[in-house]
């Protein structure tokens, strides 16, 4: 008959230990996984609040320049002609309407840690004419004296200039500095306060109408609707 083997008190101590400790180990990490959880800023949150801050700005400007007109009318009538030549400058302003914005146009990656935001296409206003530098001459001066041909002429280089304005403003040059004036305004406006709580994040900004280069990377982000949607 064989004898039963008797395990040592020491081992069965020690296993226990073990057992204790794997416990209070995994306990510990629970633990401060909740707290983690509880404590580490949430970057949804935190650009949320910045989105508010923006859309309450209404509309940015982030960027302006000055342009000149020169543009010329010529009007004949009883066998006489007259032309005149008008240099006007004006200043214009690129605006984004940030009212538009919403937690649609706002993603997180929490894989890449990058933030993207869709803000909407830039808008060019209308030209603010500076009209103690508006400078005009001519030639006719018969025609323009029988008739109203300098008022004529003088509205409709008015109406040319404000028209050449605007052209120049949206040529694809002064476009792309407005849109990288206001894309570093707007990825600022998100970086620093996801930077002031700690958190190592990139801000990609795009515009509504700017070609989509990397459809995948926005298709697997989360919306902040989505993601706060989640949390309600």
């Amino acid at each position: 008959m064989a004898e039963p083997r008797v395990r040592p008190f020491i081992v069965d101590f020690l296993a226990a230990l073990a057992i204790l400790l794997l416990l209070a180990g995994g306990g510990w990490w629970l633990a401060q996984r909740y707290v983690n959880s509880r404590l580490a800023p949430d970057p949804t949150t935190i650009a949320n609040a910045s989105l508010s801050g923006l859309r309450e700005q209404n509309r940015l400007s982030a960027f302006a320049a000055r342009f000149v007109a020169v543009v010329t009318s010529k009007q004949s009538q009883f066998g006489l002609s007259a032309e005149r030549t008008t240099i006007m400058p004006g200043m214009v302003r690129y605006e984004v309407d940030l009212g538009r914005l919403s937690q649609r146009d706002v993603a997180w990656d929490g894989a890449t840690h990058t933030l993207s935001v869709r803000l909407p296409a830039v808008e060019v206003t209308p030209p603010a004419i500076d009209l103690d530098a508006i400078r005009s001459y001519g030639s006719g001066g018969v025609l323009m004296t029988l008739t109203a041909a300098r008022e004529t002429l003088d509205a409709a280089n008015r109406s040319a200039g404000q028209a050449e304005l605007l052209k120049q403003a949206r040529a694809a040059p002064m476009m792309n500095m407005a849109k990288d004036a206001t894309r570093r305004a707007v990825e600022r406006s998100f970086a620093m306060p996801l930077k002031a709580a700690g958190i190592d994040a990139t801000v990609n900004v795009r515009f509504a109408d700017d070609p989509v280069r990397n459809a995948e990377h926005w298709d697997v982000s989360r919306s902040l609707e989505e993601v706060l949607g989640n949390q309600r």
